[in-house]
């Protein structure tokens, strides 16, 4: 794996949470955990993480579960997103490791047209957005918005915003009206990355189930 591929694997691997920024302002921003946890190599032979997003009074129901391949480019790092089937087996697992031995690759349904494209802004500060094409399509109230996703990354700081908007009028359809959510560090996870991280090849493995 090129040095900044690894570089940006240990930055993400963490727990954070934006306590601070709801104990400021809890009107308007909940308290939310957010959870990066590498996955064991032979998932995707290959590298890849779990990520949970869960409210701080009620850590074992998140409301947002995800499977991710990191594929390294020269230029840019891409977070791959898949879904699985039955996720409240895996609910907790960001903070509760073992429970990722329940990740298998043939259970999982790759996510087309969400995959997040990590950039290295200055060094040790990755920028993301969700691939281009608009064809991250997100339901809500019986109705299609595609996302549009921001996140910035680094050893101290997550930032990020989502927002879905309507396909055929390009109107803004749900999203955080008072800004980012802006998340602090509070654990990392960097050890879990683990030496087989250094020898990518281009030799994947199996892959999961791609799903339009």
């Amino acid at each position: 794996m090129p040095n900044n591929a690894l570089r940006f694997a240990k930055i993400l691997a963490g727990h954070y949470s934006n306590s601070a920024q709801s104990q400021h302002d809890p009107v308007n921003f909940a308290h939310i955990n957010i959870y990066f946890r590498p996955l064991p190599w032979g998932v995707f032979q290959g590298p890849g993480f779990y990520s949970e997003q869960s409210y701080g009074h009620d850590p074992w129901r998140p409301y947002r579960q995800g499977v991710h391949r990191l594929i390294s480019t020269e230029k840019v790092q891409i977070v791959e997103n898949y879904g699985f089937d039955e996720p409240i087996r895996l609910a907790g697992a960001g903070f509760t490791p073992d429970l990722l031995k329940l990740i298998h690759i043939k259970r999982l349904k790759q996510r087309c047209g969400c995959a997040m494209h990590f950039h290295e802004t200055t060094p040790g500060c990755f920028s993301g957005l969700v691939e281009p094409g608009q064809k991250c399509l997100v339901p809500r109230d019986g109705r299609p918005t595609y996302l549009v996703s921001e996140v910035l990354v680094d050893h101290e700081n997550w930032i990020s915003r989502d927002q879905g908007f309507d396909p055929a009028t390009d109107a803004l359809q749900w999203g955080s009206e008072h800004g980012a959510l802006r998340f602090k560090r509070i654990a990392s996870y960097e050890n879990e990355v683990t030496a087989e991280w250094r020898n990518l090849t281009n030799d994947q493995g199996d892959q999961p189930e791609h799903i339009g």
